[in-house]
């Protein structure tokens, strides 16, 4: 039986992406800070964990390790975004944003190399548009998703000689939490949960493209029709994708 492990893995995302693996005959153990209603099963490994606190992340990987030597996918799902213009943006809130998006996933990542390496399985870090494009009101989330393409796109070179895969999902809008942002002070919400986007895609169908791209080894994905749309725009012409993205987003109410 494969294994693979999910960050974020009680949101909406980590859930379609624990079913279809584990309906294709996986064992999936999913991390996330409230575990709360996730039972533990033949085919299921709840654990909880605050990601941002080294101590807790360094036990669960050290369990996860003893547990399962051999670890054939790492997703790293588990994320947050922020929302608002920058003489809002508060320096809590950026660093906030850094620790949850990008420094949590590279110390996961950090911490499993060994047992990625034993079963030459997979990265795949679940980034966003937002990771290879700008975003409207959302300097800190989308330079946290920048950074965390960037790392793990250096990791695929180290990782390639020890017959490890480094790969990246990049969805536009997935409906995981529409209407229950739970907004905090700081601009920071849930992800999935900011009425502005457009197209939104459900987490099963983002799931299924993300599998699909993990299956054809495909070193980026981008996930959904926006996604592929603002891939190619945005390579072909940076300015116009800028302006396309100021007049959909502010249109929407950013």
């Amino acid at each position: 039986m494969k294994t693979a492990v999910i960050s974020g893995g009680a949101g909406g995302l980590g859930q379609a992406l624990s079913a279809a693996l584990q309906a294709a005959g996986w064992h999936v153990v999913l991390i996330d800070l409230n575990i709360e209603g996730l039972a533990q099963t033949v085919a299921q490994t709840p654990i909880g964990c605050d990601l941002t606190d080294a101590d807790q992340l360094d036990a669960a990987c050290a369990r996860i390790a003893q547990a399962h030597p051999r670890i054939d996918l790492v997703i790293y799902n588990a994320g947050i975004t922020q929302i608002g213009a920058i003489d809002t943006l508060s320096d809590a809130a950026h660093r906030k944003v850094f620790e949850i998006n990008y420094f949590a996933a590279v110390n996961m990542a950090r911490a499993l190399l060994g047992p990625v390496r034993a079963a030459a399985g997979t990265h795949l870090a679940i980034s966003s548009v937002a990771g290879f494009t700008p975003l409207y009101h959302r300097t800190a989330y989308a330079a946290s998703k920048h950074a965390l393409e960037g790392f793990f796109k250096s990791l695929r070179s180290e990782e390639r000689g020890h017959g490890v895969r480094v790969l990246i999902a990049a969805p536009s809008f997935v409906a995981t939490n529409i209407g229950r942002s739970e907004r905090q002070e700081d601009g920071t919400a849930r992800p999935g949960s900011a009425a502005d986007g457009m197209d939104y895609m459900t987490p099963d169908a983002a799931a299924a493209e993300i599998l699909k791209g993990l299956r054809r080894g495909r070193p980026m994905i981008p996930v959904g029709r926006v996604a592929r749309l603002a891939w190619w725009i945005n390579r072909a012409s940076p300015r116009l994708f800028q302006r396309l993205m100021e007049r959909s987003v502010e249109g929407h109410g950013g």
